[in-house]
Order: structure tokens, then C-alpha cells, then sequence
């Protein structure tokens, strides 16, 4: 995992490097283990390296091939495969690095190769030959890709501040602020709160021409629907699943340095470290590690599953706990490593885990991001669920709601209204809104909440919207800046995109299945972890004591009311705010604009 960054001149301004440091100096975090440069008049690549695979120095970036720069952040998880079928073509290899089997699979392939690679990535390829940079993302943008381009150049970079080194950017994108403040959604567009730096989405190439310096952006990567899949029944299905994610998990075990996995005592942590542990020790007698965030807050702690786990599959757990003193010292760091502004305090519970994760010398961490949105675990899906069921199933249903998803069933009913029903949920955003100026508050987009409110009634395509465009994209923002900012390689089984596929395309009364949430998992967890893990129906989630770490106070208001961005966006002085979320989103916002000199240009 690595930090890249590149600035190319329009108008034939030769590169600096000094200007290229200034900008891995930014990203120095995400790569400790080495730095590099490649400049060719008015085109520079930068990298900073955190060595995971081939730790040798043979395998520093940028890295060349035939006169091809790589700068590469990420991993290719089949590169073994890719090797031995390039191999096979031809291809020698002086490295057994991932990096090597990526600028050769281009060479080979030319831009078909990301249809080849499972993995994470954000690179950019000078060609050369063809005399134009390669740009790529993930399939689902784990790895960032950020860029700014103007009539004089055009600037990538795996972060924002190294961007704004080179360019400054002051001016606040209207448009994501008002969605962040009312609709609860940042990650719907290409653009960021920054106005003019923008992001490749995930399963997108961007490909610059040298020749006359523009850029096109193409998407090379849909969810496809397997109706081969969908036709299994349970005991088939739950066997695919079974094998996809061993493969998966295989996959992401490659490594030359420490590894672990977070694990929370939640159904999808403690899964996948039964199957991470069970392939790990047939490498040998060492136990796999675990890391476990507990709370002195029992109403928010699961560490009473997470040892139950952990002493059930023999595991090497480091259980840590989070107080108020550590939240007050890192809190503004938090804010500044995830450069825009984010929704709530579980966002610093991940940030705790991933520095925990660095002092115990675990370079690459396995994470459960992903397994909600493909298994229907959140109760909001119980929404779509009744709408693509018949009356009586659904009375059914919601006779079971409360003991197998620890909601009422008028909390069902009402779950059902909300998501289903876009007027409802346009009510919702409007009244969330209701202190904005007029002007602002009719600048809402509802594009997005109306397509996802229209796809509850085809859980398909309501996956698919949740996977790239509502849910996932902020998820991965987060965890790619909580990881990176202690150097830790976050990797995601249950994003392998063949799962993805696999679990979408599954018949969805096996998702939720007799009242039971993400069923299919379950079913799997029979036999290999407690029941009392298995069949658990209160979902806790990684929240943090908010009114013991931050009590409401006059502070809070003061320092919302000084910003200057929430003074044009709001009506009228702000003197009661009851809502703690909106409370710290606003806060937020008054820090974020204080350290990025932020403002809103009339």
C-alpha cells in the first residue's frame, strides 16, 4: 500500500521535483518505507511506498518497464496467476512483487488489463509509445484517486492535501456541503467539498492524451446478474458462498509482513476471522491476530463476543479500549487525515483501532467492510423486503421482526414507510434542512434519494446503487484514511468482486430468510462459532459514548455559530440544536473550514 501523486503541465512548464516532495511529503504516512521519483519534462510521477509484497528495493516506485513509469497504490491480489500466465506468454520478471505483474500486465493486455486484476488499486501509466498517462480505480474504489485539472495542468494525487500543495484550493463545492448537511450522502457525484478537485469513481480508467492534453473517463466495470446463481436453492447456494469467500480471504492472506483481523464480535468480524484463522493455521503453529476495540460503556460494548470468539477459534486477541483523553487529543487529527468533513463520532473509533493496529506491528488488517450491503444485514433493508414479498409473507415477517432484528413492528412498519416512500423521505431531508437559507435549501439535489427510494422495489439494482454510489463509497473514504494514517493496508474479503457478484445474484429470501437477517451467513457459522454468536440479534455497531466524550456544551454553539460557511448557509444565528448528529456535523464543518482556510464564494 502506497501513496502516488503526478502533475502534468499543459502548457510544457518543466516538472520540479522539489514540487513532486512537497506533495509525497503529504502522503509520507501512507508509504514510510521508501520514496521515488520519475520526471520527463513536463510530466512527474511521485511515490511514497509502505512494502507489503517483495519488500525489496528492486520493487520501489515509480517503476519501469520498456520505457513504461508505473505509480501504483494498492494491491493485486491474483498477481501469482497473472505472473504465470504472462510467463507462459513470455514475459520475465525480476521482482516478485505485485507491482512488477501490473505495468507488465498492461503492456501485455494495454487498458484490458483491470479486467484481469482482482484487487485494490489507484495507478497512473506513462505510455510512452502511445504517448498518453493510464489512469485507474478499483472496481468499488477502496484506493483513492483524486484530481484537480485547469487550463495550465492537471494534478492526481491517493490524497487531497498533497493536490492542494500545488494548487490551492479555498472555495467550498456547494452542492456536496448542502447534501452532506440534509440528505446524509457525500460520495454520489465525482466531485469532492472541495470545489475543482474531483475523484475517479471506482471501476472508471481516466486516460490523458500528451498530444493534445485532454482526458476522457471510462467505465470499465458493472455488477453483472447471474441468473445461474439466483436459480440455486439454500444448501447450493450456501456451498458457493462458503467456497467464494475462502477463495477470497486466500486471496487477501498474501503477504511478507504481520496480518490480522478486526474483530468487533459482530456476525461478519467474527466469520471471517473463523475462516482467516483456519487457512492461516494451515501455514504453520502461529495463532492469527486479532484486534478488538471494547467500550467502559456496556449499553455500546461488545467485547463480551469478541473473547467469546476469540477463545472459541484459539486466536492471539489485543483488546483495546478507547477513553475520553484519547479523544480529545486526536480528534483534530482525525478531522485533518479525512480532509472532508464526515457524519459522526464512530468515525474516530476506527481511526483508535488503526493506531492500535501500527503499535502492535500489524501491517495488514482484514476488515468486514461490505457485508451488509451484500447480505442485507441493515434493518433498513427490511423495507425492501416487504415490498418484494406478498401480504401475507409479510405479516409473517413482521411477526418475527422483533426477535430476529431487535426491532418493534410498528419500528418495521415505519422503516418500510420511510425507505420506500420517496415523498417521505423528501419530507425528511427537507425538514433536516429547514434552518438553510431558501436559496440553499432548493439547491438540493434529491436525484440520488429518489433512484435508491424507486430501487427498493428491485433489491438488485438497490444493491447495486448502495455498492456504488450511496453507502460503500463513504465507508471505504473512511477506512482508507483511518488505515493509511498509521501506515496499516486495509483488505476487504467480502468486496472481492466475484463475491459481490455471487452474493447479489443470490436469491434474496436467503438473505433474509424466515425473519432472520444476512441468513446465509449464518448458516455458514453453524457448527464453526457459538450459537450465542451466531443467532445474535442486537447489532451494536462501532459507536463511540458521545455525551460521555462530547457533552453538549455552549463551546460547541459558540464554534458553530463563528464559522463563516454555516453563517451564509443558515438563516439566522443557530441558539438551540438538539440533535446531537447534526450538532457534530455542523461542528465539523466550523473545524474542517478553520484548518483548510475554507470558505463559500459568493
Amino acid at each position: 500500500m502506497c501513496g502516488i501523486a503526478g502533475i502534468i503541465y499543459k502548457d510544457g512548464t518543466s516538472v520540479k521535483q522539489e514540487d513532486l516532495k512537497k506533495m509525497t511529503d503529504k502522503l509520507s504516512h501512507r508509504g514510510p518505507d521508501a520514496e521515488g521519483f520519475f520526471i520527463r519534462e513536463n510530466l512527474g510521477f511521485g511515490h511514497r511506498r509502505l512494502s507489503i509484497i517483495d519488500k525489496s528495493s528492486s520493487a520501489n516506485q515509480p517503476f519501469l518497464l520498456k520505457n513504461q513509469v508505473l505509480t501504483f497504490n494498492g494491491a493485486i491480489y491474483n498477481y501469482v496467476e497473472l505472473k504465470s500466465e504472462l510467463e507462459q506468454l513470455g514475459y520475465t520478471f525480476s521482482t516478485s512483487s505485485d507491482t512488477e505483474v501490473l505495468i507488465a500486465s498492461y503492456d501485455c493486455w494495454g487498458e484490458k488489463c483491470v479486467e484481469k486484476f482482482n484487487g485494490m488499486w489507484a495507478f497512473a501509466i506513462y505510455d510512452p509509445k502511445k504517448n498518453k498517462i493510464f489512469c485507474s480505480r478499483d472496481r468499488f474504489g477502496v484506493k483513492p484517486f483524486y484530481y484537480y485539472s485547469d487550463d495550465q495542468k492537471i494534478i492526481f494525487a491517493s490524497e487531497i492535501k498533497p493536490i492542494l500543495e500545488i494548487q490551492k484550493v479555498t472555495e467550498v463545492n456547494l452542492q456536496v456541503m448542502i447534501q452532506f448537511i440534509t440528505v446524509n450522502l457525500t460520495e454520489q457525484t465525482h466531485e469532492t467539498f472541495f470545489k475543482g478537485i474531483n475523484k475517479l469513481p471506482g471501476s472508471h480508467n481516466l486516460i490523458y492524451c500528451l498530444n493534445n492534453h485532454v482526458f476522457e473517463i471510462q467505465r470499465y466495470y458493472d455488477i453483472p446478474f447471474h441468473k445461474e446463481i439466483s436459480k440455486l436453492n439454500l444448501e447450493e447456494s450456501s456451498q458457493l458462498f462458503q467456497n467464494e469467500l475462502e477463495r477470497s480471504v486466500k486471496l487477501r492472506l498474501r503477504s511478507d509482513v504481520k496480518m490480522g483481523s478486526a474483530l468487533s464480535g459482530g456476525l461478519d468480524s467474527s466469520y471471517l476471522a473463523a475462516v482467516a484463522s483456519g487457512i492461516f493455521s494451515e501455514k504453520g503453529d502461529e495463532k492469527f491476530n486479532v484486534i478488538s476495540v471494547g467500550s467502559r460503556n456496556p449499553d455500546n460494548d461488545e467485547s463480551y463476543y469478541s473473547k467469546i470468539v476469540s477463545e472459541h477459534l484459539n486466536l492471539n486477541q489485543d483488546l483495546i479500549y478507547p477513553d475520553k483523553k484519547d479523544f480529545e487529543d486526536e480528534i483534530l487529527k482525525v478531522i485533518i487525515h479525512q480532509e472532508e468533513p464526515f457524519g459522526g463520532l464512530s468515525i474516530y473509533m476506527q481511526n483508535f483501532l488503526m493506531s492500535e493496529t501500527n503499535k502492535l506491528g500489524i501491517k495488514v488488517l482484514l476488515d468486514g467492510q461490505g457485508a451488509d450491503e451484500i447480505l442485507l444485514g441493515y434493518s433498513r433493508y427490511t423495507a425492501a423486503y416487504l415490498r418484494n414479498h406478498s401480504f401475507l409473507k409479510n405479516i409473517k415477517f413482521l411477526s418475527n421482526i422483533r426477535s430476529h432484528y431487535d426491532i418493534s413492528i410498528l419500528t418495521g412498519i415505519l422503516t418500510y414507510l420511510y425507505f420506500s416512500v420517496y415523498s417521505v423521505r423528501k419530507w425528511r431531508i427537507l425538514f433536516r434542512g429547514r434552518g438553510l437559507k431558501a436559496k440553499y435549501r432548493n439547491a438540493i439535489d434529491f436525484t440520488l434519494m429518489k433512484n435508491l427510494t424507486k430501487s427498493y422495489s428491485h433489491i438488485f439494482s438497490m444493491q447495486r446503487i448502495e455498492i456504488f454510489w450511496a453507502q460503500i463509497p463513504e465507508l471505504l473514504r473512511f477506512e482508507d484514511k483511518n488505515s493509511m494514517a498509521f501506515s496499516v493496508e486495509s483488505r476487504l474479503p467480502f468486496l472481492d468482486y466475484k463475491f459481490v457478484e455471487t452474493c447479489l445474484s443470490m436469491n434474496n429470501n436467503f438473505k433474509i430468510h424466515k425473519g432472520w437477517s444476512k441468513y446465509i451467513l449464518r448458516k455458514n457459522m453453524e457448527g464453526k462459532l457459538p450459537d450465542e454468536i451466531t443467532w445474535r440479534k442486537r447489532k451494536i455497531g462501532f459507536n463511540a459514548p458521545t455525551e460521555e466524550w462530547w457533552p453538549y456544551s455552549d463551546t460547541i454553539l459558540e464554534k458553530i455559530n463563528e464559522s463563516k460557511i454555516i453563517q451564509e448557509l443558515y438563516s439566522k444565528k443557530i441558539k438551540i440544536l438538539k440533535n446531537r448528529e447534526m450538532q457534530w456535523k455542523l461542528y465539523n464543518i466550523a473545524v474542517w473550514e478553520e484548518v483548510f482556510n475554507m470558505r463559500i464564494k459568493n
